[in-house]
């Protein structure tokens, strides 16, 4: 199994993994370590991709899924039910042995964890989510977040990530400076989301910021990509505060 730990200088407590397409059972298109339920791929596949993560990263308990719909919704961790999988692009918890987990394929993955290492949050950041302000609404849920780091995962690149003007024309309208993460080609716009979600937490209070080294587009042997092959699989970034501090 092939996976990314965050390079950020998170307390000991807080454990967080980002995963690749690498080690799992999942047969083409999907190959080979799909997490995500809902992208056609064999379910008896993603159940055993999924315990393998738990088991393989030393989880303390399953991650936490959710359904994830492009909003800006954000779920705590545990759950008051488990009978049916939220929809939520974000979850936050305070409690050790909780997983927050997201999926991606292109779309931005945050982890989020306060400096004295007692809560932690993963955010979907696609652009919709990322416009509409899911970092903000995760940030809000921590005590101070202006005590708070975030780690980029890998998501599409700068030079990949080609949208037409009126998505532009959100992102300005909520901050003119975004502008500087636009670069025109053949009548549209490359955006790099990567510094589009660093003004966004900068703005919030976040000076600790940390990731974004990575294009999914680029890198077909270690990545999921929606854009590059559409019928894909899902990678997962997680984070949890260990109920052994030194595992």
């Amino acid at each position: 199994m092939d996976w990314i730990t965050p390079d950020w200088p998170a307390p000991l407590s807080v454990k967080a993994v980002s995963t690749t397409r690498a080690g799992g059972v999942s047969q083409p298109p999907f190959d080979s370590f799909n997490l995500g339920i809902h992208v056609d791929d064999s379910l008896d596949a993603v159940l055993a991709n999924r315990t393998r993560l738990a088991d393989v990263m030393c989880m303390p308990s399953a991650p936490s899924w959710l359904n994830q719909i492009h909003g800006t919704g954000v779920v705590t961790l545990p759950l008051t039910s488990t009978l049916q999988v939220p929809d939520a692009d974000a979850s936050f918890t305070a409690e050790m042995g909780q997983v927050c987990v997201v999926m991606t394929a292109d779309c931005l993955p945050v982890l989020f964890c306060s400096k004295d290492g007692a809560q932690v949050a993963a955010a979907h950041a696609g652009w919709r989510g990322l416009v509409n302000g899911v970092l903000e609404e995760t940030l809000a849920q921590f005590s101070d977040p202006k005590n708070v780091m975030a780690w980029l995962g890998p998501a599409i690149g700068a030079e990949k990530f080609e949208v037409g003007g009126e998505v532009r024309e959100q992102f300005i309208a909520k901050d003119a400076g975004a502008s500087s993460a636009f670069k025109p080609r053949n009548g549209r716009w490359l955006a790099d989301i990567y510094l589009l979600a660093r003004r966004r937490l900068a703005q919030a209070g976040v000076t600790d910021i940390y990731g974004g080294t990575h294009c999914t587009v680029s890198e077909p042997e270690r990545f999921f990509s929606y854009r590059r092959e559409a019928r894909t699989g899902r990678q997962a970034s997680c984070i949890w505060i260990s109920t052994d501090s030194m595992r």
